[in-house]
């Protein structure tokens, strides 16, 4: 049986228990938050979109906490280059996409994409779904302690260009925070971290992370950077 395997079958929960102290705020914000305080797309009432998941994965590094992110190659057809959190869409055998069926996907994904060992993973909360027009996905973002820490880089070069994790303390940094815009008019927060531009829906749920654990620094909503045509 692939490891694969083994996470789509294994009992998959939510625990909050033996978390460092750091991570109460984001633990609060999940139990608390209200969709539409994290994106103003919402999954369609009439239940259509791909069901997904990706995993928010904080883990202790060198610099204190941290994010794992990884870019998407460049030859995907849905959303092509651009960094994100590990996941992907539903399979039959994930089981209940209402509830566990998410929890396994993003652990799933997670591995497929990364190769980080799921058994290391304390998964701690759930936060709403949230819709991404563009691509039709409805994503759940699964929230994740990387308790005992795993290699992980890219498994696939065909779908991952980069496997990296981000220190908290840069994300917050306002140094590091733009406003970025599409050539259709589109804005949104971005980070410029670990020479990379992550925006889009990444960086929305990164934003309103921070805000709502009431990690946020003040900073300068003017600074914009353009995105290519092809975004």
């Amino acid at each position: 049986m692939t490891r694969a395997s083994e996470t789509r079958r294994g009992a998959v929960t939510l625990s909050t228990e033996g978390l460092p102290d750091w991570l109460d705020p984001v633990v609060r914000a999940a139990e608390t938050v209200k969709p539409f305080q994290l994106s103003r797309f919402l999954p369609p009432e009439n239940g259509s979109g791909r069901k997904s998941a990706v995993l928010i994965l904080f883990g202790e590094g060198e610099r204190g906490p941290e994010l794992l992110l990884m870019e998407r190659a460049g030859s995907l057809r849905s959303h092509a280059g651009q960094p994100s959190f590990p996941g992907g869409a539903l399979d039959p055998e994930d089981g209940d996409p209402q509830s566990d069926g998410r929890l396994r996907a993003a652990l799933r994904e997670a591995q497929e994409e990364t190769g980080l060992d799921p058994s290391g993973v304390q998964l701690f909360g759930v936060l709403p779904a949230l819709y991404i027009p563009v691509s039709g996905f409805v994503v759940t973002p699964v929230l994740g302690w990387w308790r005992e820490p795993s290699p992980v880089g890219v498994v696939d070069p065909n779908e991952t260009a980069r496997v990296f994790t981000v220190p908290v303390a840069d994300l917050t940094d306002p140094a590091n925070r733009v406003t970025a815009v599409h050539p259709r008019g589109h804005r949104g927060p971005a980070f410029l971290v670990e020479s990379a531009l992550v925006w889009g829906f990444t960086a929305g749920v990164i934003d309103r992370l921070l805000h709502y654990a009431g990690w946020e620094r003040p900073w300068d909503r003017e600074q914009q950077v353009p995105l290519d045509w092809r975004a």
